[in-house]
């Protein structure tokens, strides 16, 4: 079993940044890849970018290289998002999730959720 809670988002400035934190637990965590998506009113979730616990490895959303970068530090299971220059077009409830599989880039083969934190942009 994997539990997930996500934490950083807010209200902020158009142009500003934010790190997004997603802490895992639970027996099996670090068996799991760790994605992170999102969901805007009205829109349907949205895959961001992923990793692995171990290495280097990361992938992306075409969409989201540039602004987005996703990164961990293991010993405390934790997974970040960082997102620069922040648009209102990025308003939405951030998801993360534990994958079994790497590199899939949807919603299809997650086996846990978090229950989302939220970012409001403001122009």
């Amino acid at each position: 079993q994997v539990q997930l809670v996500e934490s950083g988002g807010g209200l902020v400035q158009a142009g500003a940044s934010l790190r997004l934190s997603c802490v895992a637990s639970g027996r099996t965590f670090n068996e799991y890849y760790v994605d992170w998506f999102r969901q805007a009113p009205g829109k349907e979730r949205e895959f961001i970018a992923g990793t692995g616990w171990i290495g280097d490895s990361q992938y992306y959303a075409d969409s989201a290289k540039g602004r987005f970068t996703i990164s961990k530090e293991f010993t405390k299971a934790t997974v970040y998002l960082q997102i620069d220059n922040l648009k209102p077009e990025d308003t939405a409830v951030y998801y993360c999730a534990a994958n079994r599989v790497a590199g899939i880039r949807s919603t299809a083969r997650v086996a846990y959720w978090g229950n989302g934190t939220l970012v409001t942009v403001s122009s």
